[in-house]
């Protein structure tokens, strides 16, 4: 399939977003550690950027999970990577890239659930609530209701385009 990208949201409306959920995170949790859970692999380049501006002691931890294979989701959910700490009794931020259907945080928040953190909220670059299927609501969104596939700042489609510095939506080339 040949493709296109078209630019939707620049590097600098991305650097606002984040710099706005930092601000709130950190009000939130004024006087606690925090615990970025990033989801891998779309979410790092965010999570780097947001824990460099949030201005409360924060340890980081990493997981992976997936139900995507190219542009569209198998939906079966598959840990590919547990996290490596304990969170038990511990303020656990899931830091995501993108909420879209929600399987796999619906997921993932039943799994963490049972492990007893002192408390657990979802924080996301975009929140795409036009296609969610499952009841999964973050608590801090950067963009919301985005429409078409996206790529950049981190988000692939089969693991290429993620070091591009903004978003750009995925659009099927015209066959000649």
């Amino acid at each position: 399939m040949d493709i296109t990208l078209r630019e939707i949201y620049s590097a600098e409306r991305i650097e606002r977003e984040v710099r706005r959920l930092a601000r709130e995170i950190s009000a939130d949790y004024k006087g606690k550690e925090l615990l970025f859970l990033v989801v891998l692999k779309g979410a790092f380049i965010f999570a780097a950027d947001l824990m460099r501006k949030v201005t409360v002691p924060a340890v980081v931890d990493f997981i992976e999970i997936s139900s995507y294979c190219g542009m569209d989701s198998t939906g079966e959910v598959t840990l590919v990577k547990d996290v490596g700490c304990s969170i038990q009794g511990k303020n656990v931020l899931i830091v995501e890239d993108i909420v879209d259907q929600g399987l796999c945080l619906f997921r993932l928040l039943e799994d963490l659930r049972r492990r007893n953190p002192e408390s657990l909220k979802i924080c996301t670059l975009i929140d795409n609530r036009k296609r969610r299927s499952f009841p999964v609501e973050p608590d801090y969104a950067g963009i919301r209701d985005v429409c078409g596939f996206l790529v950049g700042y981190g988000l692939d489609m089969d693991q290429r385009y993620r070091e591009l510095p903004a978003l750009y939506e995925v659009v099927a080339s015209a066959e000649n």
